[in-house]
């Protein structure tokens, strides 16, 4: 096996080699031009992707947290110009229909610029390198790319109230039956009970055990629970004498479960 050892490169290195061989990057990458002017500076590197969208890459040879900020400033030019840029470089078939995207480009990252990357509303990708020379060829220097995954953003947590699951009941008075029913079985067992909203539904408990669930519709309600042969049924209720059978068989199973 050869012997070889990591080097360090200047910026301007790592552009040449990338511009060489941009597919080492992402298979279909394709170089299209460098150091093109904007009304920011130069941008490093232009490339079109096997699906035909403009890339811009932002190359460091140091990790550095302002090349977010830098590489977010050439996306905005290119994407206020995406037209002018599709009709300049016609020969890369650049469709100028797809969202541009945004390559940075350096040896790491700090985990402060990753955790930003989430919060920025443009396809971004982050390519970490490390360039190898052979001892015997010092010369010839090999660059491998690794992609960083980005963090996705935390999903905000729903928080649903029994109000708002018996809201979607538009019948006014079966809204209120349905209310009425809850506090009903409750007051059955008030310790032990529990009545709480999920997703869609409201769930009735007792001692940790679901007996039952209040499902809301927008004319009226359906009580789910165990029937008379122990199978799980839904009733519909539309009105409050449509509850004389239904709470018998609500206050059997709480019975037989709460123990």
């Amino acid at each position: 096996m050869k012997k070889y050892k990591k080097i360090d490169i200047s910026e301007k290195q790592l552009e040449e080699l990338t511009r060489k061989e941009p597919d080492l990057i992402e298979d279909g990458l394709k170089y299209i031009d460098h150091q093109r002017q904007t009304d920011r500076g130069p941008l490093d590197i232009l490339c079109v992707d096997s699906g035909n969208a403009l890339v811009v890459a932002e190359l460091k040879a140091v990790e550095d947290d302002g090349m977010l900020v830098q590489g977010i400033d050439y996306y905005d030019y290119i994407s206020r110009n995406l037209d002018g840029f599709a009709r300049a470089y016609k020969d890369s078939e650049i469709d100028p229909t797809q969202k541009p995207r945004l390559l940075l480009i350096a040896p790491s990252f700090s985990i402060t610029l990753v955790n930003r990357c989430k919060w920025v509303d443009i396809p971004i990708s982050l390519f970490t390198f490390q360039c190898i020379s052979f001892v015997d060829n010092p010369k010839e220097i090999i660059t491998v790319f690794k992609e960083i995954t980005i963090p996705s953003n935390p999903k905000p947590v729903e928080v649903y109230t029994i109000g708002q699951r018996l809201g979607y009941i538009t019948d006014s008075e079966v809204r209120k039956v349905g209310e009425n029913l809850l506090k009903e079985i409750k007051a059955w067992d008030q310790e032990n009970i529990l009545i709480e909203p999920i997703q869609s539904d409201i769930s009735i408990k007792v001692s940790g055990k679901v007996f039952a669930y209040l499902g809301p519709r927008r004319k009226f309600f359906l009580i789910s629970t165990y029937d008379t042969e122990n199978k799980w049924i839904g009733y519909p209720i539309h009105q409050v004498e449509d509850l004389e059978e239904t709470k018998i068989l609500l206050k059997n199973n709480y019975e037989r479960l709460k123990l």
